[in-house]
């Protein structure tokens, strides 16, 4: 499967648009890590609590958006992008979506 931030992929000729894709995943902090992740904060510098969870969200947000281009029998995902919302204070959205389409390699 390709990925693209772009609207077309370099050496690949679109056939066939398939239409939105998108993965979601609702993740919150969990009492221990919010804990040292607070203590983190009060210290300063770089967090790896948070960034450690940002970076698990966004990991499964990608792969269920992934799976969901699959469904659509797309070989590849272009205009890709991420969005993140706060729920709630301490639950967080995280979204991968996409255009999912078909494309053959040109040449």
């Amino acid at each position: 499967m390709l990925v693209t931030t772009s609207t077309h992929l370099e050496g690949y000729k679109i056939t066939q648009h398939l239409g939105i894709i998108r993965g979601i995943t609702v993740r919150s902090r969990g009492i221990g890590g919010s804990f040292v992740g607070g203590l983190q904060t009060v210290f300063g510098g770089r967090n790896s609590i948070y960034t450690e969870l940002c970076e698990t969200a966004r990991e499964e947000a990608y792969e269920l958006m992934m799976q969901h281009a699959q469904q659509h029998g797309a070989n590849a995902v272009i205009n890709m992008r991420y969005d993140a919302n706060e729920v709630i204070q301490g639950v967080t959205e995280v979204l991968a979506y996409g255009t999912a389409v078909v494309v053959e390699k040109i040449g």
